[in-house]
Order: C-alpha cells, then structure tokens, then sequence
C-alpha cells in the first residue's frame, strides 16, 4: 500500500530537527541537507513507495475542511 507524502514526511522533519542547544549549520550544510532530502524524496517517488497529490486535489480537501470547521464554529 502507498503511503501519501504526509505520511512519510514526519520522519524527515524529525531527522531535520535540531536541538535547541546546538548551533544552526552553515548554508554549506543546509544545502546538502537539502539534497540529501530531496534524494530520498525522489527515491520514494520511484519505487512508489509515496505517490504525489494534485494541487486541485490538495486545495479542495482544504477547502471542504475549512468549511466543516466554519460551520461547526457557528454553531
């Protein structure tokens, strides 16, 4: 089964996540974390381990939760 991209991307934000008490890198290093990221994003995308979301798709799931939530909220 395909996991979506939000899914997976817990993993990322937590391997990306630095310690409150160290130093931030470098953008030396920031950009080959970035690279790193976006290999592996890649990769996941090949062997269809995630798939993507159209925009159109993405938008109106927004769209229809921010109306459920508007609705409950005038209740």
């Amino acid at each position: 089964m395909k996991k979506d991209f939000k899914e997976t991307n817990k993993n990322s934000e937590e391997t990306l996540a630095l310690p409150a008490n160290e130093s931030c890198p470098d953008q030396q290093e920031i950009d080959r974390l970035w690279q790193v990221e976006i290999e592996r994003r890649l990769a996941q995308l090949e062997c269809g381990e995630v798939e993507l979301i159209p925009g159109d798709v993405v938008f109106e799931r927004i769209r229809r939760k921010c109306q459920r939530s508007i609705r409950r909220h005038d209740k």
